[in-house]
């Protein structure tokens, strides 16, 4: 795995939910605040995101949006008013088979994808939590090639009920979260390079290499000396580098990084403590038991039953 897949699986439960909409005259919806994260995916026409506290957002036929944090918004035909704003109505009802309110004077006819991503960030990579409250991925000429080819491929799914769509289609929307935090990486988004850190991290090569490693095989026996031969520097170089931009040393980060991953899969699997240690490279049940409640503040098996 590397280190964004992994950023990703480590909050990713569930599955993805999206509905198709096509609005016309004057309409607005409103989402309520989500602990996941949203998206929208304007197929035709135009339309206004107007975030809870944000400034409106024009967004044009192929644009798309990502909340990852889940922030409460409104989808609109219009820039914010308090008019606007006030006859927003749940978009639960659109879903429901429900029409939004309209307008004689609304001109729009648009058609977009909205949904959710159910994410768990009680344990979130730094990654995932640098991530802004809006990305807005622009539809412009020769970029982000890879999640225009994703949102097309997802408009020809949704068209119909095709054979083997019901894979097809949250197959499509977990390749899409992936293109858009990765083309937020690459300075795809509205207003250019990303202001986090982790691009930054993943593009230097000493850094991304360490990394790489550890997320290869987390279980590895890992030493500084190690890691740095993997990453062909000396063991100085390599500590100053990764905490510079990191934030932590390489030894340090292993250690979060195991429990973290030991607390997905305490999550998303049946498997017992002793082989989920092994997989997370502690050598007894109690070792990996001991460090999860020093880090976490609970046992594994009391995080595992939710309590």
């Amino acid at each position: 795995m590397d280190v964004v897949s992994d950023a990703i699986s480590a909050v990713r439960i569930g599955r993805p939910s999206s509905n198709r909409v096509r609005v016309d005259g004057g309409w607005c919806a409103r989402f309520a605040p989500y602990e996941g994260a949203g998206f929208h995916v304007v197929m035709e026409g135009s339309c206004w995101l107007l975030p809870d506290g944000g400034a409106p957002i024009t967004l044009g036929p192929g644009d798309a949006v990502l909340l990852p944090h889940g922030a409460g918004h409104v989808i609109a035909d219009s820039p914010a008013d308090a008019a606007t704003v006030e006859r927003a109505v749940p978009f639960e009802r659109w879903a429901a088979g429900g029409q939004p309110p309209r307008t004689p004077a609304g001109p729009h006819d648009v058609e977009m994808l909205c949904g959710k991503y159910r994410l768990d960030r009680s344990h979130a990579h730094p990654l995932m939590q640098e991530l802004p409250e809006v990305v807005h991925l622009p539809n412009r000429v020769g970029a982000n090639l890879e999640l225009r080819s994703a949102i097309d491929l997802l408009g020809r799914e949704l068209d119909g009920q095709r054979p083997g769509a019901c894979i097809a289609v949250p197959s499509l929307l977990d390749l899409l979260l992936v293109y858009m935090i990765r083309s937020w990486m690459t300075g795809g988004a509205a207003g250019g390079a990303p202001a986090g850190a982790w691009p930054a991290v993943l593009g230097d090569p000493v850094t991304a290499a360490a990394l790489r490693a550890l997320h290869s095989d987390p279980a590895a026996p890992w030493t500084n000396d190690l890691l740095a031969a993997e990453a062909g520097v000396s063991r100085p170089t390599l500590a100053r580098r990764f905490a510079t931009l990191v934030g932590r040393s390489p030894m340090a980060y292993l250690t979060w990084w195991r429990l973290t991953y030991a607390a997905a899969l305490l999550r998303d699997t049946p498997d017992p403590l002793a082989t989920i240690a092994h997989r997370v490279g502690y050598g007894t049940p109690y070792a990996l038991s001991h460090a999860f409640n020093r880090e976490f503040g609970t046992t594994p098996g009391r995080y595992r039953t939710g309590h």
